[in-house]
């Protein structure tokens, strides 16, 4: 929901102000209704219909939305694992180079992929995700200059397996941001609070003109569309909320790092 700062203002009390707009809106349309009632009993049929098919459409948006917001999500969470794995890929090409740059590079990748931790974890504190940004960026070309002077000194081919392996994890850093930086189109959540504002209103109108509020059931369907539009919101929104991307892959990663590589002697032949 890109409209709205939820950073400043909060997934829960989105929630509870969008309840009670919905409620708002809910009883407007009633009054409404009620107003109408005398001379328009007979359009209470006509309503019903426009109503349902409000309410259809309303639907359709809601589960577009939220196929929308998942796939944000799904899309942090591979980028998450892809570059995870890129970087204990990079980590075990530098163990395995016989240089002493090698080395230099595994100890920098320990010690970049708890940055990228930290860049997962990160809150909705833009000056701090941005400072994040640029540690990140001086350790890779800190990193990148030492496979540069390795791949100065031994043109082979495990030196270039090694640069490429440090590009993919430089990369899947690119693709992280951006995946982070994704959320839901600002046309689409408008058009999702303003078609549930409308249809939760042409309910309220049409119980009016029938003369019954069902007050509690009412509540209950209020309820449970604030409940879903404050889930796709949290859903869309990386940095705040209770759905976040976990950083456990990358701290299976770090586990991996423990104790380095052992070379193990030379069988004796059979």
């Amino acid at each position: 929901m890109v409209f709205v700062d939820l950073s400043q203002v909060g997934l829960v009390l989105f929630g509870v102000v969008l309840f009670f707009a919905l409620i708002g809106a809910f009883y407007a349309g009633g009054t409404i209704g009620l107003w109408r009632r005398p001379g328009a009993e007979q359009d209470t049929e006509g309503v019903g219909f426009v109503v349902t098919g409000m309410l259809g459409l309303l639907a359709f948006s809601l589960g577009l939305t939220l196929s929308m917001a998942q796939g944000r999500f799904e899309a942090r969470r591979a980028a998450s694992l892809q570059e995870a794995n890129a970087i204990g890929t990079a980590w075990l090409r530098a163990q395995g180079i016989g240089h002493p740059r090698g080395e230099a590079i595994a100890g920098l990748l320990e010690d970049y992929t708890r940055l990228r931790i930290e860049f997962v974890r990160a809150g909705p504190d833009r000056a701090g995700v941005d400072a994040m940004n640029r540690r990140t960026n001086a350790m890779q070309n800190q990193i990148w200059g030492h496979v540069a002077a390795i791949v100065r000194e031994r043109p082979d081919p495990v030196a270039a397996a090694l640069q490429a392996s440090l590009n993919d994890t430089f990369d899947m850093s690119t693709a992280q941001r951006w995946a982070f930086a994704a959320t839901l189109p600002q046309e689409m959540s408008l058009l999702l609070l303003g078609m549930s504002v409308l249809t939760i209103g042409g309910i309220g109108y049409l119980f009016g003109l029938k003369g019954r509020r069902h007050p509690f059931a009412s509540l209950m369907l209020i309820a449970m569309w604030a409940a879903a539009i404050t889930t796709i919101a949290d859903l869309s929104t990386p940095r705040i909320g209770a759905v976040r991307v976990d950083t456990q892959v990358y701290e299976w990663t770090l586990q991996g790092f423990q104790g380095g590589i052992t070379i193990p002697p030379t069988p004796a032949p059979r």
